[in-house]
Formats: C-alpha cells, structure tokens, sequence
C-alpha cells in the first residue's frame, strides 16, 4: 500500500474498524473510504455490487461482522450465520470482480474446537467440534477463510485472513446484555463502585449514556435497583455491595489490545502476501489463516481482581458456580505471527487502565 491508495475500511465504527481507521490515519494513509451500514447494507449484494463498481477500492479491510457475546449467538444462530455469510461473500466476491489488489479478512480464534490443544494452532482448525454456543459464528467465519483462501488458489487473487483472540479497547462494547467479558466486567465494577458510594449522579450519568433493558437515569431508584440486581450488582443489609460474575472464575482467557490488533493487521498488509502463510512444498493448501493475539493468558477470576483494582473498589466479587464457565481455556499460538516480523506492545494490566479511562472520559 501506498499512502494515497483507496482503502476501504468495511465495518469501520465497531471495535476493530474503528481502531484500524486510526491505525492508518496515524501512519499518514489519506485516501481511505468508509460506509455506515445506513449508507451500505453488506448483506444487499446488488448495494455492494454498485457501490465496488463506483469507488473501486485498491485496498479492502473487511473488519464487519454481527458480533456479539454467548447469550447472543446462542439465541440468534440464524442471524448470526445468514448475515456473516452474506457479509462476506458480497465483499470478497466483489474484491475479485473489481480486481481489488489485496484483502485482510478478519475473523475470530472461536473458529477452533471447544475442546482445542492448547496452545492453539493455525493447524488444530477443523480437527473436532466447535463449541455449541457459538458454532453458527465460527462456522461463518471459518467459511470467510475457506473464501480467501480458494479465491487465492482459483484465480490468484491476494486475500489474507487473520484471527484475533478476545479484544478490547476503545470503542468497545459496554452493553451488558450483549458485551464480551472484559468490558462487561469495567462497567459492572464501575457502577459497583458508584452503588458503594451512594453516588446516583454517577449511575444516572452512566444509564443515560447507555440504558439497560431501558432502564436509565431518569427512572425510578426502585428500577434503577432492579436493574442493576438483575446484573449482578447489589448493596446488602450490611451496606456492602457485591458483584456477581457468571461461573467459576476459572477459565483461562487471552486479551488484546485492539490497536495492536490494528497494528498487526496493518503491518501484514503492508509488508506479507498469502503467499508467505502458505507451505509451498506441501500438495494441499490449508490454514493460511494467521493468529492474532499475545500467546498469554489470564483467568477470568484474576481479570476480575485487577479490574477492581483499577477501579478502587471495595466490595466483593461472587462467582456464581451454578452459570456456565464455557470453554476452560482458550490460548493462541502465534508463531506463525511473530514468524512473519510482529509482535503485541501493550501490557493486558495497561490496556486495562486505557480501557478504564477510556470508559471514565465517555461517561
């Protein structure tokens, strides 16, 4: 790429895209091209047909997806499959049709078994079941692989595919009927702490900006209450407040940095082919996909304690056992990606307090 190259960016305002735009931005691209999905629905193929025929991209980073947490996917399985497939297929299809000159497609480490070797490697893809919850997106995804990599053998175009672990950082999702667990955990701590302080301006401030179930600051205390006891957080009869996690707190899990994801996904482009994730000795072409991540690890009860020490509070954290703990550990190899020259910067304890501030600046 160079810095005047159409580039665009497909999913550019959720946590990966968003980060991506700035990554480029930062390193001084200035031709780089963005659709809301009120502007472009990437499910439409005859709207993304007309809009690659009319802006012809050079460069084409396909962060978009329906995402979501394991509630999520597990109710929406159709959603989930039908609009992944339609997203990517439109986009790959029409990279090709209109000779975009290289593509990164990005997916998610889900796409492994539940019950994985650990660490987890390109290769263990497609090697047992997938884990039950979310198999409607990883199914998708690994068919997002299978794209690239046949369009790559058929007709020689330049498609990647990359797989990052869990991500986190500005832009995330807060939600908490539908965010992933680090996020959900900043912002059930964080009004943990406000319930602790009897601090009401701070909770309204925080459901006005993002109302739960339609909760928010301006209803009632009784609704405010019970909305938040529904989610875990909870003062008791002694004036102490709690915070429930789902499960054991035992699961092992691995987080990045969402601009270093960036980072990683921009250096690939710049400076790796799909013919650098391949073994060329070998007859058959599989796993060219490369994992994105740190290659370490945290569990779920440890992330817990360092958030709230981030966030000063006092009260108690309560793993409830009866909830699902979901796969036990999930952690990626990345050989293959400090193979090809990259390596993660930020510190989890650092992205958190980022991500914690972050947070404090929007509310």
């Amino acid at each position: 790429m160079i810095k005047n190259s159409k580039i665009y960016i497909a999913g550019h305002r959720g946590l990966v895209g968003s980060a991506l735009t700035k990554t480029l931005i930062e390193k001084g691209y200035t031709n780089i091209i963005h659709r809301t999905h009120a502007e472009l629905d990437l499910t439409d193929t005859i709207a993304v047909a007309d809009f690659f025929k009319k802006e012809k991209p050079e460069y084409v980073f396909l962060a978009a997806a329906k995402v979501g947490g394991i509630m999520a996917n597990n109710i929406y399985r159709a959603d989930f499959i039908y609009e992944n497939l339609m997203i990517q297929n439109n986009v790959v299809h029409q990279s090709y049709l209109n000779k975009v000159k290289k593509l990164l497609f990005l997916g998610s480490t889900c796409i492994y078994p539940k019950n994985c070797l650990q660490p987890m490697k390109e290769e263990y893809l497609l090697t047992n079941p997938l884990e039950y919850t979310n198999e409607p997106y990883a199914i998708a995804k690994i068919a997002g692989i299978k794209l690239c990599e046949s369009y790559n053998l058929q007709y020689g175009t330049n498609y990647i595919s990359v797989m990052p672990t869990n991500l986190y950082g500005p832009n995330d999702n807060f939600d908490l009927e539908k965010s992933h667990v680090l996020p959900a955990l900043i912002r059930k701590i964080y009004l943990g702490k406000a319930l602790e302080n009897s601090d009401w301006k701070q909770i309204d401030s925080d459901l006005n900006k993002l109302p739960i179930e339609g909760i928010s600051g301006s209803s009632s205390k009784d609704e405010k209450l019970g909305i938040l006891k529904k989610y875990g957080i909870e003062k008791n009869s002694e004036n102490l407040v709690t915070v429930e996690i789902w499960g054991t707190g035992k699961p092992m899990r691995e987080f990045l940095w969402s601009e270093d994801m960036a980072d990683a996904c921009v250096f690939i482009m710049e400076n790796r082919d799909f013919k650098d994730t391949i073994d060329v000795n070998s007859n058959e072409i599989r796993n060219t996909h490369i994992n994105i991540g740190t290659g370490e690890d945290i569990s779920i009860k440890d992330l817990a304690h360092c958030i709230k020490k981030h966030v000063d509070f006092n009260g108690s954290l309560l793993f409830n056992a009866s909830k699902p703990d979901g796969t036990m550990k999930k952690l990626t190899n990345v050989d293959k990606l400090n193979a090809l020259g990259w390596k993660h910067s930020v510190s989890l304890n650092n992205g958190i307090e980022k991500l914690y501030q972050w947070y404090l600046n929007k509310n």
